[in-house]
């Protein structure tokens, strides 16, 4: 059994006892199995389970792979005093059922983002009505320095279940694929964020590997018509599994936020800015299955009903409860346990605010949960499988030359803090203003008016 283990970390000189460490763990674990797995489902969640290990062997396999962990990450401390771990399946291989270890395995990881414009009334700048969060914090990290060049993709078009759209989200993500796009073979990274990337050599090089996935037989010439054929099969086999339903368990008695309630497009998406180039004004916003892990997800996220900005003032509530009554704070199981209680709390979608510090508590969990389906990554684990190899248990997904057999599980579900919405409030701040200020300013006025929902395009023409 391929398995993963995770060790807590923590900033330097910063170190946990035991208990406290334990304590941690066991909160990610419950946080899985009693809140995301009603949202998700039971396949698509995999929570793991809490192991001691000998702590001799804890700081040899520390002392191993301290050479290879990312210097952005070194700034953190690998637990090697407590001995506990998490225990959990490795995603990039097939999670479905038993299959045969030596065929080969891909893996693909996507960070989605924020699929949804937010539709609160707190939202204080029209430019949120418009523009994807994600769209406008690609500019302010390009000026930090972050990244050398903006992506074109929009979680808007990933979400949309448009496959067009899709097509053309995927395609960007593997052109700039930053911290939101990785592809395993047998479990070993093949393709990932470089800034510096050359995409059309660093294609050849994946077009390398994943041929003899998608053209078993070989019998496809070689160079770029090859490439972009063996790109846009992936790009084909990531959408329909990405539109699957692999799960036949109700997601809980979530009352689903209505997706109609945002709005389909973001203005700033590349998509939508060929179409009106190109004269068209009709977005086809197809939807996505109800049972799909897109779906899903976008419904955990639509828990953000009121913006940061309708949140921040809940949030300044249940602070000045807390500083009058700080022994509240585990009655309100701020900091857990998160249980079927928990959970049970987070079903009220009513917006009315009544004034009392529950209303005001129950929005900021929901908020906390909505930031954690933003930031969680799906993982798409993909093995070629005979015609006579496939039965009707195992999901498959066809390409014109081969099948596959996979499954979709998702990750990265740790509750985001609850001290980090102050952080949050101002990040947003930031964001719109720099992208008011330099980008939105500096873009053709007339280009905006060319594209509004639901009218006709106008061609505007000018004297020369």
């Amino acid at each position: 059994r391929c398995v993963v283990l995770r060790f807590l970390k923590s900033p330097l000189n910063q170190n946990k006892t035991s208990e406290e460490i334990l304590h941690h763990l066991q909160n990610i674990v419950d946080f899985g199995k009693h809140v995301m797995k009603q949202f998700f489902g039971e396949n698509y969640v995999h929570h793991g389970e809490i192991i001691q290990l000998p702590l001799d062997f804890v700081r040899q396999l520390c002392l191993k792979i301290q050479p290879e962990r990312p210097e952005s990450r070194c700034d953190k401390d690998m637990d090697t005093l407590s001995g506990y771990a998490m225990c959990l399946p490795n995603l990039t291989r097939l999670q479905t059922y038993r299959f045969v270890e030596h065929k080969p395995i891909l893996c693909i990881e996507i960070k989605p983002k924020c699929g949804f414009i937010p539709f609160s009334n707190h939202v204080s700048q029209e430019v949120k009505h418009k523009v994807c969060r994600y769209c406008m914090h690609q500019h302010l990290k390009v000026a930090n320095g972050k990244w050398k060049r903006p992506s074109k993709y929009c979680p808007l078009d990933l979400f949309s279940g448009n496959k067009q759209r899709m097509h053309f989200a995927l395609k960007s993500l593997l052109q700039e694929a930053q911290n939101n796009l990785k592809i395993f073979k047998n479990g070993e990274l093949i393709y990932g964020c470089k800034d510096d990337q050359d995409c059309a050599s660093d294609w050849n090089e994946l077009a390398h590997h994943l041929k003899p996935f998608f053209f078993p037989s070989n019998g496809l010439v070689s160079g770029p018509h090859c490439t972009r054929t063996i790109v846009k099969e992936l790009i084909h086999v990531i959408t329909m599994t990405l539109l699957s339903s692999t799960d036949t368990c109700r997601a809980g008695d979530m009352k689903t936020v209505p997706i109609s309630q945002g709005r389909s497009y973001c203005e700033a998406s590349a998509f939508n800015k060929e179409l009106v180039r190109n004269g068209k004004h009709k977005l086809e916003s197809s939807g996505l299955p109800r049972g799909c892990l897109l779906y899903k997800t976008l419904q955990a996220q639509m828990l953000d009903m009121l913006d940061i900005e309708g949140l921040y003032p809940l949030y300044s509530r249940v602070e000045q409860y807390l500083e009058e009554f700080p022994e509240e704070r585990s009655t309100l199981q701020i900091d857990g346990p998160y249980n079927e209680v928990f959970y049970e709390k987070l079903l009220d979608l009513s917006t009315e605010d009544d004034g009392t510090v529950a209303f005001a508590l129950t929005k900021v969990q929901q908020y906390r949960i909505a930031m954690t389906a933003k930031d969680c990554s799906i993982m798409i684990a993909l093995s070629p499988c005979l015609q006579d190899e496939c039965s009707e248990q195992r999901p498959v997904v066809l390409t014109s030359k081969s099948r596959f057999t996979f499954s979709v599980s998702v990750l990265d579900l740790d509750l985001k803090p609850y001290e980090s919405i102050p952080h949050q409030y101002k990040l947003d701040g930031k964001i719109v203003n720099y992208y008011l200020k330099n980008v939105q300013a500096k873009d053709d006025p007339v280009m905006s008016s060319l594209f509004k929902e639901n009218e006709d395009c106008t061609l505007v023409l000018h004297k020369v």
